[in-house]
């Protein structure tokens, strides 16, 4: 009863027929590898905009982290990452989350790549820094994503209102030893998805850049007048009273836009403009996408989605749509196109916009939203404080949007549309990696290498 057994379980749950089929690897992570968990700040900013990345859980999704991703890091102050500076990541750690609402999120990885910027952990996760030579960190990150590690978490995780892995847990985890050989095969396609996902990040970079030079905001300033005034009946007309809906900035903004392309209501170019209602969730049906997978120019259709039925004709998203974020401090605004094939449903907090046939590419559309031509208008628009903050359809509706040739339209399509393609083989490589350590474990490396060899024959990116 005691072998792996750190904390003296003695519940049925840690007993299991499934728990008990595990190995016994080799290598305990006690022995290889330094373990820290990190801290949560009680003095952040959560407004803050730069400064040092503090990852979060929702940040570790077993894959490699991306340099540029769309949710957007959230940051803390170079003086609160100093006094963290103990548990500052480094290159080829590997993350682990050690607190979750389930065992899906308790247990998920995340590899550190060499340019990922300055960044610190909170102490619902812990890194992993290797300093065994017998084990390589991209093969330890690997292991832990795949089935074997998956099993060893879900068997140590203990149900406490969340699920929760102490230190001394983590450090009990096993992983065998691999030879030279196949530890290197399996880190080469490490390699090569954080190549993949470094496509992503560019091509949604050079789309947005692309953009703005064509609606000659690149390198555009708007005047900052201390005072401004307008009329009562401007006001009245507008429905409000706040300062901020006034600032001349959006305005002058509209402007310069209006000498590159033509200006036109966003109302005017959509069929659909309509938020989603709460889901009745179940065990199966369509997935809900809600404010979470809406990222910057990404919307996340994975295992985290929950499932809900279609009842009273409720409106669903359809390949082609765009998504827009309606409420939420960090999620209000951001924008992306639903690339997928899978119909979804919306939550209450998630607007579709269905652009009329032929009259704006929603790609086009939805870059443009997450650029400061649309985040401005977020901001003028948007209703309510202290974190309650609305951005309602009707509202949506009002934007201006920039017409621009339909050639600059589409290769912003290409851009987007080859970043969507980078990421869904970088998940298809990672199922490469982690099923080349499985069949090592259940057959041998050399059948391993065989499969690594195969695939790379058919899709040449192993």
């Amino acid at each position: 009863m005691l072998d792996d057994n750190p904390t003296f379980r003695a519940d049925a749950e840690f007993f299991k027929k499934e728990a008990l089929s595990i190995p016994r690897f080799a290598k305990a992570l006690g022995g290889a590898a330094i373990i820290k968990s990190g801290t949560t700040p009680i003095d952040r900013d959560d407004e803050l905009k730069e400064g040092i990345v503090l990852l979060k859980t929702t940040d570790i999704r077993n894959s490699i982290l991306a340099s540029e991703d769309g949710a957007e890091y959230y940051r803390i102050s170079p003086k609160i990452a100093d006094r963290m500076k103990e548990t500052k990541l480094c290159a080829r750690d590997v993350l682990i989350n050690i607190v979750g609402a389930t065992t899906d999120v308790v247990g998920r990885v995340a590899f550190v790549p060499d340019d990922f910027p300055e960044s610190n952990i909170t102490q619902a996760m812990a890194l992993l820094r290797i300093h065994d030579a017998e084990i390589k960190p991209a093969v330890l990150f690997v292991f832990l994503a795949g089935k074997y590690g998956g099993l060893q978490v879900r068997r140590l995780a203990r149900p406490t209102g969340q699920y929760n892995l102490n230190l001394q847990e983590v450090a009990a985890l096993r992983m065998p030893i691999f030879t030279t050989r196949f530890a290197d095969a399996v880190t080469r396609c490490v390699l090569s998805l954080h190549v993949l996902i470094s496509q992503c990040s560019n091509r949604h970079r050079q789309a947005e850049q692309t953009l703005l030079g064509v609606l000659g905001l690149e390198s555009w300033q708007s005047p900052v007048p201390l005072p401004y005034t307008r009329r009562a009946s401007e006001a009245f007309a507008a429905e409000r009273l706040d300062a901020d809906y006034f600032e001349p900035k959006y305005d002058e903004m509209i402007d310069e836009m209006a000498k590159h392309g033509t200006c036109v209501n966003l109302g005017t170019l959509l069929d659909v403009c309509r938020r989603g209602k709460q889901p009745v969730y179940a065990e199966s049906g369509l997935p809900v996408i809600n404010s979470k997978h809406v990222l910057k120019n990404e919307v996340r259709l994975n295992e985290d989605n929950a499932f809900a039925v279609v009842i009273d004709n409720a409106l669903t998203i359809e390949n082609g749509d765009v998504l827009i974020n309606g409420t939420g401090v960090g999620t209000i605004g951001r924008a992306a196109a639903y690339l997928h094939a899978e119909s979804a449903l919306p939550d209450n907090h998630v607007t579709i916009l269905r652009p009329r046939s032929g009259a704006i590419d929603p790609i086009y559309l939805s870059v443009y939203l997450n650029t400061i031509a649309g985040q401005w208008q977020v901001e003028k628009y948007l209703r309510g404080s202290s974190g309650q903050i609305e951005l309602y359809p009707s509202d949506i509706a009002q934007f201006k949007i920039c017409l621009v040739s339909d050639a600059i339209q589409k290769k912003i399509r290409g851009l987007i549309e080859g970043a969507f393609t980078a990421r869904r083989h970088a998940h298809a490589l990672l199922d490469v990696a982690k099923r080349a350590v499985e069949i090592a474990i259940e057959e041998s490396e050399a059948a391993a290498l065989a499969y690594l060899a195969e695939v790379d024959a058919k899709i040449g990116v192993v």
